[in-house]
C-alpha cells in the first residue's frame, strides 16, 4: 500500500478480527521481542557514577547533579532558589497537608542559620500530621474505602484499623520493606508480642480492602474475581506492572504470561480472604488481642450472672411465700408465677427484660479486615479467563521474567505469601524500590521520574532521569528503606527549593518541565483544601485515629434510592472522613479525589467551573469564612490594617502589600457604608466574612508555589 493510500474499511475490519481471534499468538509475538535483557525495568538497578557538572556551586548533593547534567545538556539553567515564605508553605503542605502557622513562618524567616530549612524539614517529619498526609497517599495506592461498593454497598466498619496502621507505620518510619512484608504476609511473620501481632494482622487488610460483588451467584467466579483484583493491586502497588492483563491471555506488551498470572493466583487462592461466598458473601476479619475487651467480657458475664441471681432470688422468695399461703399439704400450681402478687409479677417482667437486653450487649471482640493462610493449592490456567474452561495447573511462583538461579522457590506446604513478600522486598526484585522512590518523587514534584507511577511497563512512560531513579533506589535500599530519610534527601536538594517563576526560553524548550528547570505550581488536593480551610478558620479537630462510620460492620450504608447512612459533619482531618464507594463527599468528587475502586498513585488535577461555583456558594466555605472573620475580629489590636495583615499571614503565609491593604480598607469602608440599615456589629461581621471568603477562594490560597 502506498504511503498516501488509506486502508479500506473492509481491510480495517479484517485486521481487527484477526487480532481479536488470535490474542495469545499476537501477545507471544510481542513478548518475544521484549526479552528481559532488553527491558531496563527487569534488570537490577545499576550503580551510576555521579555526573560531572559545570555549575558545581548550585548542587547540594547527588540529586542535583543528575538534574543539572540534564539541564546543562539542553542548555537550560535551573530557576533561582525560592523565597523563605514560599518554601515553608510548600514544605508544610507537602509533608503535613496543612498550612504553616504565622509563628512557624516567622521563626523560619528570622532564622539565619545555614541549617534553618533542615530544621523545618525535621520538625515536619516528626509531626503526627506527617503520617496523616503521607498515609493518605498510600491509601490511594491500596484502594482504601470504608464501604464495599458495587452491588452490596455494606460497611467495612473495621477498615479504619488498617488506615490507622498505615498512619502509625509512616509516623514511626517503619522500614518500607517491612511495611510491604506485613501487608502481604503479616499473619505469617514470627513474633509473640501481642501488640506487634495485632499490627501485622491488621496490615493484611491490604489484601481485603478491594470492592467485591458480594451477591455473585457463581461462587467460583466470585473467588477468582477477588483473586484477580488482588493480583492487579499487588502488581501496580509494588511492581508498577499491570499483571491483571494476563488473566485471559499472555500480556500483550510486557513479558508476563498467562501461566505467570495463574502461578500468582495459586498463592492468593491458597489464602483465606473470604469466610463465605454465599450471598451476601462475607470477607474475613482477624481477631485482635485486646486486654480491655477481655476485662469488659468478664465484667459483662458478671453482670449477667448478677442479674440472673437477682431474678432467681426474687422468684425463690415469692415461691416460698406462695407455699406458705397454700399450706404444707398443697402442691404448687402448674404455673406458680400466675399466683404471685401483681407487683412481684411486674418486677420479674422488668428484671427479665433487662436481662435480655444485657445478654445482647456482649462486648464486641475487636477484629480487623485481613487474611490468613488457607489450604495450599495450585491454580489451573483459565482459558480466556473463564473458570469454566480450565487448562493445566501451574505451580505457585513469581513471574518467570524475574526468576534466576538464586531465586527462592515457593514453599509447598503454605500459601507462598511470605515467600512472595520476601521476594518483593529483596535485592533480587528490580522494581519495588524503584517504584516507591518514584512514587515519593511524584508526590513531591507532581510528576514522577517515570510519569506513569503505576505502570513501568512498555506502555508506561520512559524515565526522564533513569540514572537518578536507579541511584535513589539503590541508596534507599542500602540505607534501610527509610522513607523519612528519602524525604530529607529530596527536600534539602536545590532542585526542590527552586522557585516556580516562568521562564519564556525554558518553557519554549521544555514546556512540560521534564528537565525540572523550575518547581511546578500545583493545586491543593481535595483533602488539603478542606483541612486548610478548617485549620485557618480555627475549626480543625486534630484528634487522631478511630472509627469513621457510626453504623455496625457489614450493615448497608448507601444506595442511590432509599439508603444513606453517610455522615460527613466531622471537623476532623479529611483522612478520617468515611470513604463510601459510590457516594464520596461532595468536595472530594469536585476536586479530583481518588477512585477508591482501584489502585491509583497518580491523581488527576482538573480545572472546571463547578469548582469555582463550590467555592463561591458552598455552606462549608461560608461557615469557614465566618469563623475566620470571627478570628480576625477577635484580635486584640483593633486596627483594620493590622487585621488585614493578620489575615494574609494566616491564610497565605505572607504580609499584605501596601496596595492590597489600601484596597481592602477601602472595600471594608464601602461595605459597611452600604449596610447602614444593619447594626454596626452585624455589618462589620458581614464585611469581614465576605473578605475572608474572597481570600480563601483566591488562587494564592488554593495553589502552592
Amino acid at each position: 500500500m502506498a504511503p498516501s493510500q488509506k486502508p479500506s474499511f473492509l481491510s480495517v475490519i479484517t485486521l481487527a478480527a484477526l487480532w481479536l481471534m488470535t490474542p495469545v499468538a499476537w501477545a507471544a509475538e510481542i513478548t518475544s521481542d521484549l526479552a528481559a535483557a532488553d527491558r531496563w525495568i527487569f534488570q537490577p538497578p545499576s550503580s551510576p557514577v555521579l555526573p560531572c557538572v559545570k555549575n558545581q556551586s548550585w548542587s547540594q548533593g547527588p540529586i542535583d547533579r543528575f538534574i543539572l547534567r540534564r539541564l546543562e545538556a539542553t542548555h537550560l539553567a535551573p530557576a533561582p532558589q525560592t523565597d523563605r515564605r514560599t518554601l515553608i508553605r510548600r514544605a508544610t503542605f507537602d509533608l503535613t497537608g496543612l498550612p504553616p502557622t504565622r509563628a512557624e513562618v516567622q521563626d523560619f524567616v528570622t532564622d539565619k542559620s545555614i541549617h534553618a530549612f533542615e530544621k523545618v524539614v525535621d520538625r515536619l517529619l516528626a509531626s503526627p500530621h506527617y503520617g496523616e498526609r503521607w498515609g493518605r497517599h498510600w491509601l490511594d495506592v491500596v484502594r482504601y474505602a470504608d464501604s464495599n461498593g458495587l452491588d452490596e454497598n455494606v460497611a467495612q466498619a473495621n477498615a479504619w484499623r488498617y488506615r490507622d496502621y498505615v498512619i502509625g507505620a509512616l509516623n514511626h518510619d517503619k522500614p518500607f520493606d517491612q511495611f510491604v512484608r506485613e501487608q502481604i504476609a503479616g499473619d505469617l511473620l514470627p513474633g509473640d508480642d501481642p501488640a506487634i501481632r495485632n499490627e501485622r494482622l491488621t496490615a493484611t487488610g491490604f489484601l481485603v480492602l478491594g470492592p467485591k460483588v458480594l451477591a455473585e451467584v457463581d461462587e467460583t467466579k466470585m473467588e477468582m474475581d477477588i483473586v484477580d483484583e488482588q493480583i492487579d493491586t499487588i502488581g501496580k502497588a509494588f511492581l508498577g506492572l499491570t499483571l491483571g492483563c494476563a488473566r485471559c491471555h499472555d500480556h500483550k506488551f510486557d513479558p508476563i504470561t498467562t501461566e505467570d498470572y495463574y502461578a500468582l493466583a495459586g498463592i492468593l487462592k491458597s489464602t483465606h480472604t473470604m469466610d463465605s461466598f454465599t450471598k451476601v458473601a462475607r470477607w474475613h476479619e482477624n481477631t485482635l488481642h485486646d486486654p480491655e475487651h477481655r476485662a469488659a467480657l468478664v465484667k459483662h458475664e458478671a453482670a449477667v450472672a448478677s442479674q440472673q441471681a437477682t431474678i432467681d432470688e426474687l422468684l425463690g422468695s415469692a415461691t416460698d411465700v406462695l407455699k406458705r399461703q397454700l399450706g404444707a399439704e398443697a402442691s404448687l400450681p402448674a404455673k406458680p408465677e400466675e399466683s404471685f402478687p401483681a407487683e412481684i409479677r411486674q418486677q420479674l417482667k422488668e428484671l427479665r427484660a433487662e436481662l435480655t437486653v444485657l445478654k445482647k450487649s456482649v462486648p464486641v471482640e475487636p477484629s480487623a479486615m485481613g487474611v490468613q493462610d488457607g489450604k495450599a493449592v495450585e491454580a489451573a490456567v483459565h482459558h480466556r479467563g473463564s473458570h469454566l474452561t480450565l487448562g493445566k495447573k501451574v505451580p505457585r511462583r513469581i513471574p518467570t521474567v524475574f526468576i534466576h538461579a538464586n531465586t527462592t522457590e515457593i514453599a509447598v506446604e503454605s500459601s507462598g505469601r511470605l515467600d512472595l513478600a520476601n521476594w518483593l522486598t529483596s535485592a533480587d526484585n528490580p522494581l519495588s524500590a524503584r517504584v516507591i522512590v518514584n512514587r515519593v518523587w511524584r508526590w513531591h514534584f507532581g510528576r514522577g521520574l517515570v510519569g506513569t507511577p503505576d505502570n513501568f511497563g512498555i506502555m508506561g512512560a520512559a524515565p526522564t532521569h533513569p540514572e537518578l531513579l536507579d541511584w535513589l533506589a539503590l541508596d534507599f535500599m542500602q540505607e534501610g528503606w527509610s522513607l523519612k530519610r528519602l524525604h530529607r534527601q529530596i527536600m534539602l536538594s536545590a532542585t526542590y527549593q527552586m522557585n516556580s517563576e516562568a521562564n519564556a526560553e525554558a518553557a519554549d524548550r521544555d514546556p512540560q518541565n521534564q528537565t525540572y528547570w523550575r518547581f511546578n505550581i500545583h493545586r491543593l488536593e481535595a483533602e488539603e483544601l478542606r483541612d486548610a480551610l478548617l485549620s485557618v478558620s480555627g475549626q480543625l479537630n486534630e484528634s487522631m485515629g478511630g472509627p469513621s462510620l457510626k453504623i455496625k460492620n457489614r450493615e448497608f450504608v448507601f444506595n442511590h434510592t432509599s439508603k444513606d447512612e453517610t455522615q460527613y459533619d466531622s471537623k476532623r482531618r479529611s483522612v478520617y472522613l468515611p470513604v463510601i464507594r459510590n457516594h464520596l463527599h461532595d468536595s472530594f468528587t469536585l476536586f479530583d479525589y481518588n477512585d477508591a475502586s482501584t489502585s491509583n498513585g497518580d491523581r488527576n488535577t482538573s480545572t472546571v467551573a463547578s469548582q469555582a461555583l463550590y467555592l463561591m456558594n458552598s455552606p462549608f466555605l461560608v461557615e469557614a469564612s465566618q469563623h475566620l472573620a470571627d478570628r480576625v475580629l477577635a484580635e486584640t489590636v483593633n486596627v483594620n490594617s493590622y487585621r488585614v495583615n493578620w489575615l494574609y499571614e494566616t491564610t497565605l503565609g505572607r504580609s499584605a502589600t501596601g496596595e492590597e491593604v489600601s484596597r481592602l480598607l477601602e472595600y471594608l469602608e464601602r461595605f459597611e457604608h452600604s449596610a447602614e440599615d444593619q447594626p454596626q456589629k452585624i455589618s462589620r461581621s458581614l464585611a469581614w466574612q465576605a473578605l475572608c471568603q474572597t481570600v480563601l477562594m483566591s488562587s494564592e490560597f488554593i495553589y502552592v508555589r
